[in-house]
């Protein structure tokens, strides 16, 4: 059987990576685990005869490579158990149902009044979260949910605050929070348990399915895409702006505002999973706010995330990709001035609205709340300290994180330009003219070395580039040495063997005006073919190697 290496990365850094050997049988049972989401994944299809020729392994291993692709860019997918234990089986090999089990006994061996009705499996997104349906013994028609979570990257309360805290929740009082029956943490988890809504979540209605189904199964593909009513979205979006108000105001860290964390009790939303920030677990958005500077305060967050909700509740569907570039039709302009001072590019750069400026705009302004139950969440002073320095910390990682997303993203556009086809025609054509230039001066400065050469050898007689000389007219110091008439002396032994006359009758009295005579007679009478013929090696000429 044909084994594929597959390289995996967690992040932006390459040491936080492995690699896992599968092969094609691997491929297709998570392919056959994942039809419950409904959705057409392009897994390349079985051959049994030839399926070891080198060409079909190619075209395979390019199939799987676009499969992998597509799960791992498909925000629902790249986040379930399944898809994590495949590329990750060392750190997903836990069963945390059963972790989770365990942890929901001992605490009935406290609290006996409670009791397990079934499992709700696999009904939310995160893998350490697991969910029970309830009853109490005394009252058992009566449904609870509880949810049983593990700590997570963020958790920076300290382990005495978080257990206050966590039991603090079951007393907030808002209408546009969802009520807390009992909660409690220990040191390592923690437990909460609210009614249960044969409803569901906000998005059980937008994507119109039943709350007990597989979370891949509800929300992957649905059947019928539709958004809600103008009035829905404007009263809905009201109330979930109005209690993020109440716990920015409060100092209470939220940042886990989805729509599956909205709860539907009639016309009123109210908020779930307060524990979250707590326990320090990671938002559902945060792959998209991480990768945009500017949102770097938990209030940034939440209203970024009120901006995927508002999308949702519109078209029925989330965006497909952050930053929108541009909004299908909307029951209202409003909807996508909202929208577009959220979740554009220009948004993204400038940062978000604040959830105040938000409540201003015309979508939200004349939205009429009827609910007069007076909202109520005492924190204690110090708690409220530790809430704070635990707020920093959270967005201190966050800020963290995205700078190093930000120097992978630049660092990665540079390599992808530098190596682009243009860039490589525009360094080869630099390279030749470099080329080019260096053999010109480097023939330069040859010839330039041979000139001063020649020079330096004084005579002209040894320079095969020059001309030999004519005689040399008597010297004015010595005329008066001269005889009258004497024959001229002979050429000295250096100078080269020339047939020459020179005047027999000097001037008794040699001046200037005579030596220029002499000078002009002599090249007057100079003979050519008296030269010996010689060979003559041009080096001015550029050289290229």
């Amino acid at each position: 059987m044909q084994e594929y290496i597959i390289r995996v990365q967690r992040g932006v850094s390459a040491e936080n990576s492995w690699q896992i050997v599968r092969r094609y049988s691997d491929f297709d049972l998570l392919n056959n685990s994942l039809q419950i989401s409904t959705l057409s994944l392009p897994l390349p299809p079985k051959k049994l005869i030839g399926n070891m020729e080198r060409e079909f392994i190619a075209e395979r291993q390019k199939g799987l490579q676009a499969y992998l692709d597509v799960i791992t860019t498909h925000h629902i997918l790249s986040n379930c158990e399944l898809v994590k234990k495949f590329l990750d089986p060392n750190s997903y090999s836990v069963n945390y149902t059963e972790i989770a089990l365990q942890h929901v006994s001992m605490f009935f061996r406290s609290e006996p009044k409670w009791e397990v009705v079934e499992p709700l499996k696999d009904i939310g997104w995160r893998i350490r979260k697991k969910y029970f349906l309830m009853k109490m013994k005394n009252q058992p028609k009566e449904r609870l949910m509880l949810s049983w979570a593990d700590l997570g990257p963020d958790k920076y309360l300290s382990d005495k605050d978080l257990q206050y805290a966590v039991k603090l929740l079951s007393s907030c009082s808002h209408p546009y929070i969802y009520k807390i029956t009992f909660a409690t943490a220990n040191e390592s988890s923690a437990l909460v348990i609210r009614p249960f809504s044969e409803k569901g979540t906000l998005k059980d209605l937008i994507y119109k399915a039943k709350p007990k189904d597989p979370f891949l199964k509800k929300y992957c593909n649905p059947k019928k895409i539709q958004g809600l009513e103008l009035q829905q979205i404007k009263t809905y979006g009201r109330q979930i702006l109005e209690v993020l108000k109440f716990l920015h105001e409060k100092g209470f860290p939220y940042g886990h505002l989805h729509s599956a964390n909205v709860m539907l009790d009639g016309d009123t939303c109210k908020l779930l999973d307060l524990e979250n920030s707590l326990l320090g677990l990671p938002s559902f958005y945060r792959s998209y706010f991480s990768q945009f500077r500017k949102i770097n305060t938990l209030e940034g967050v939440d209203v970024h995330c009120f901006g995927h909700l508002l999308y949702e509740m519109t078209y029925g569907r989330p965006p497909d990709t952050i930053p929108v570039d541009s909004f299908p039709p909307a029951p209202s302009v409003f909807v996508v001035s909202v929208l577009e001072s959220i979740l554009t590019c220009e948004a993204m750069k400038n940062g978000m609205p604040t959830v105040s400026r938000l409540l201003q705009m015309p979508l939200f302004s004349d939205v009429l709340l009827t609910n007069s139950e007076k909202p109520q969440f005492k924190i204690p002073t110090k708690l409220k300290e530790a809430l704070k320095t635990s707020k920093e910390c959270i967005e201190k990682r966050l800020t963290e994180e995205q700078k190093l997303i930000h120097q992978h993203r630049r660092l990665t556009r540079a390599q992808s330009h530098h190596g682009s086809e243009e860039e490589k025609k525009k360094r080869k054509i630099l390279a030749r003219k470099k080329s080019k230039r260096s053999a010109y001066e480097s023939g330069e400065e040859h010839s330039a070395k041979y000139s001063n050469s020649n020079n330096s050898a004084g005579s002209g007689a040894s320079s095969p580039l020059t001309s030999p000389s004519s005689p040399t007219p008597p010297s004015t110091a010595g005329a008066s040495l001269i005889p009258p008439a004497p024959p001229p002396p002979p050429l000295p032994p250096a100078a080269p063997p020339l047939s020459t006359e020179v005047p027999t009758q000097p001037s008794p009295q040699p001046d200037i005006s005579a030596s220029r005579g002499a000078l002009l007679s002599s090249i007057q009478n100079f003979q050519k073919g008296t030269l010996k013929k010689t060979q003559t090696c041009d080096y001015s000429a550029p050289r290229i190697s």
